[in-house]
């Protein structure tokens, strides 16, 4: 078989294959994107999770706009698969965003999984969750060797000025 030139050219974005079909597609990121919003923290495939992150950030987007929107409760109510999550949605999530314009989402990669697939893993959660967060806040250490000499540099420099004055 002979491929031709039109077999390597993409016209338009593409949509990762996720499931059978893109009914399927549509039925787990909505599924991911519920449990995104109850738990304000998944643990799904790196694909995934970079997936869902864009209808995350759109749905908070549309939330700000306020439960008497219309279009806000439309999307509200088609991406989220249980309807006791839209008021979370619209009383939590939203004002906490309130100040941001975007980037409401972190997503962090952890390591493959060890069984059989080896799938690249990755966690997606909304910012300012209550869970402790997952990259450790890196301290401050006095005893590093530049940190050490700007000790030094900072308590000559206030015994020349002392001195000076």
């Amino acid at each position: 078989m002979r491929l031709t030139l039109q077999a390597w050219i993409s016209h338009g974005r593409m949509a990762r294959r996720m499931g059978l079909g893109p009914e399927s597609r549509i039925h787990m990121l909505r599924n991911l994107l519920t449990g995104l919003v109850r738990h304000e923290r998944i643990e799904t495939t790196v694909g995934r999770a970079d997936e869902v992150q864009f209808y995350a950030e759109k749905l908070i987007d549309y939330a700000k706009k306020g439960d008497t929107d219309d279009k806000a409760m439309k999307m509200a109510s088609f991406w989220l698969t249980e309807k006791d999550l839209v008021p979370k949605l619209f009383k939590v999530l939203a004002p906490r965003f309130e100040e941001h314009s975007k980037g409401y989402t972190r997503m962090a990669r952890l390591p493959s999984r060890e069984n059989l697939d080896r799938a690249k893993m990755a966690v997606l959660e909304y910012k300012g969750n209550p869970f402790p967060p997952l990259y450790p806040v890196r301290k401050e250490n006095e005893l590093t060797l530049i940190n050490q000499l700007l000790k030094g540099y900072r308590e000559e420099r206030a015994q020349a000025f002392a001195a000076k004055a």
